[in-house]
């Protein structure tokens, strides 16, 4: 029986791999094996996540955090005798964590093939680690399989065969489809006092918006002057929390609202219903296109150029002196209703499970 790895990291790969494990059970015939390098560690960006998302319990490495050189290195410190042990037929990677890095590169060393589930994903920008990660991740996997056709086009540009490349849509979509009637909003609205469209949400956690304190305290006083009288929902990741206990930062006077992590259904819930997102984040880009819910993300640069094409996402940038001028310009612009992406349609999984079968038999 052909045995797959996956390997996961980090919150939104939890969210990703979900779908795809649980459709290659419902095909039998493949063993699947879990495994969690603790990137995230914390409960309520882990536990949490596989409790709702109904995830097998992983072998937890127990890696935690550090620098960008020190995770990686120590994923790939525990991560290999755990492969070397397996050998297994398959190892899948997700995302473009430091995880995603270090598990591609463990599993090719040992020549196990690799597949990279959201592979494509480019924002050109190689400032940004993530970047870094998609790029070397991609190119030492034997199968890519890509959320959007951009992606796989990206791909094809950088030389990948095309015979490798699989467009299978985005399974994140797959889980926020699968879990959005479940989405306890009764029950957030009132844990967080809001109503109805009647604030905004912000989450920020990318290292060139966080670790500088100044830079840090001047975006978030900007998030929250723009959304005028709106409160601003921030559930703080664990390390932007940090960063602001560390560095005296707090928002007395003004609608910002802090609140620790939210599990999935919960943060759902809180995009689902609000007036607009602030974000930093990529996978947010891409739920709030499909929800519908005006984005504004704290970028120059996106890998979901398809989330911009919608009319869902504008990038107004990280500068605190322009970006009102930027946020009151795009919420004044009239946005079409989004329209269904190729691929985001809530079967990617079985499209990836399809791919994933196909190759192992083929082997």
């Amino acid at each position: 029986m052909p045995k797959v790895v996956h390997v996961v990291g980090a919150r939104p790969n939890f969210v990703k791999v979900a779908p795809v494990m649980a459709a290659l059970a419902r095909r039998g015939a493949i063993a699947q094996r879990l495994v969690h390098t603790g990137q995230h560690y914390d409960d309520a960006l882990s536990r949490v996540f596989f409790d709702e998302l109904q995830l097998p319990r992983p072998e937890d490495l127990g890696v935690g955090s550090g620098t960008h050189a020190a995770q990686t290195a120590a994923v790939l410190l525990r991560l290999e005798p755990v492969l070397a042990a397996e050998r297994p037929d398959l190892v899948v990677v997700v995302g473009d964590v430091n995880s995603t890095l270090a598990a591609a590169l463990a599993a090719a060393k040992l020549d196990i093939p690799v597949a990279h589930l959201e592979a494509g994903l480019r924002s050109f920008d190689r400032r940004m680690p993530e970047e870094t990660n998609r790029v070397v991740a991609d190119h030492v996997s034997a199968l890519l399989l890509a959320p959007s056709a951009t992606a796989a086009a990206n791909l094809a540009r950088e030389g990948v065969p095309p015979a490798s490349i699989v467009m299978i849509g985005n399974v994140m979509i797959d889980t926020l489809l699968a879990h959005r009637a479940a989405a306890p909003w009764d029950e957030v609205c009132r844990a967080l006092d809001v109503s109805d469209r009647r604030y905004a949400v912000l989450t920020l956690h990318r290292p060139a918006n966080v670790d500088a304190p100044e830079r840090l305290r001047a975006l978030v006083d900007a998030v929250a002057r723009a959304a005028g009288s709106w409160p601003v929902v921030f559930p703080a990741h664990p390390r932007t929390a940090s960063r602001l206990e560390a560095h005296g930062i707090d928002f007395a006077g003004t609608g910002l609202r802090v609140c620790a992590p939210l599990g999935y259904r919960a943060f759902l819930a809180l995009m689902d219903h609000a007036a607009c997102v602030f974000t930093d984040s990529g996978g947010v880009q891409a739920e709030t296109t499909v929800l519908g819910v005006p984005c504004l993300t704290l970028r120059d640069t996106t890998e979901w150029p398809e989330t911009i094409a919608q009319g869902t996402n504008t990038l107004v940038g990280t500068d605190p002196d322009v970006l009102g001028l930027r946020v009151a310009a795009a919420l004044g612009s009239r946005r079409p209703p989004p329209a269904p992406i190729p691929g985001w349609d809530g079967h990617a999984a079985d499209r990836a499970a399809d791919a994933l079968v196909a190759w192992l038999g083929a082997r």
